[in-house]
């Protein structure tokens, strides 16, 4: 797949693992068109049957991502923030949460706003040592527009959640290991490799069985205790009637290595 259909990221395929990069220099702030392009270019990995696993990264090499473009974001007014906030939830937040293959996060340097929030909804995050992680909208008198005030309730907690986001402070790589806003910090030399080697492991594993797990943490976690458990089963009785499924057993039953479709 070429990174070339998309003007602000490039879209990559490597070994089965899909790389959604932000690529809008000098920052990696959101525009009007790096915002619409965000959900065609996370489709684009998400419909490609070749890509088994997809990692959310900057190919900038200081940031991550530095949000809305003030300079744009100043215009976006009533209608417009209708709009704005509108793509974002209809379509980035859509993608992001239907989407039925690991998403992973390469978390470097600045990582703030938009793209920050992006990798709020996938489900491992990896952050380089060199991270300051934020969500800074408070001081610009403002709010968080890609879910993140509900997907970081459900990440860390009400009140962790809160506090996060009324203080609207960078934090060292570390401090947000320990709050639970990333699972592993690793040095910057080695993010890449890390995430690929992780990647890689998930990518061996069965697509089904990832998918139905995927979807229902994803979509059990936002409805009632009985309504969760009415997915879990569907997704059991699908899983049970798969080919993965029967070869699963019977490759545990030989004591052999499975063989996935």
């Amino acid at each position: 797949m070429s990174h070339t259909a998309f003007r602000h990221f490039f879209v990559h395929a490597e070994d089965g693992i899909g790389w959604l990069e932000y690529h809008r220099p000098p920052v990696n702030a959101f525009d009007w068109e790096m915002l619409r392009e965000a959900p065609a270019a996370l489709h684009a990995l998400a419909s490609d049957p070749a890509v088994r696993v997809i990692v959310v990264a900057s190919a900038l090499e200081k940031y991550f991502n530095s949000g809305a473009d003030l300079k744009v974001l100043a215009e976006v007014r009533g209608g417009a923030m209708r709009e704005w906030v509108g793509i974002c939830h209809d379509q980035i937040v859509r993608e992001l949460r239907i989407c039925t293959k690991p998403l992973l996060a390469a978390i470097h340097g600045v990582a703030v706003g938009g793209g920050l929030e992006i990798a709020w909804h996938c489900d491992v995050r990896f952050a380089a040592d060199d991270a300051r992680i934020g969500q800074p909208e408070i001081n610009i008198a403002f709010i968080p527009p890609i879910g993140a005030t509900q997907a970081l309730a459900r990440l860390v907690g009400r009140h962790r959640a809160l506090r996060f986001l009324y203080d609207g402070e960078l934090l060292p790589a570390r401090r947000a290991l320990e709050l639970g806003l990333v699972d592993e910090v690793v040095p910057r030399a080695r993010l890449r490799d890390e995430v690929m080697r992780y990647a890689r492991r998930l990518a061996g594993k069965p697509g089904n069985a990832l998918a139905a797990i995927r979807r229902c943490i994803t979509e059990g976690g936002g409805v009632g205790f009985d309504e969760g458990l009415a997915i879990e089963l569907e997704e059991a009785v699908r899983l049970s009637e798969s080919q993965n499924f029967a070869e699963g057993v019977a490759a545990f039953l030989a004591k052999r290595a499975p063989r996935w479709v």
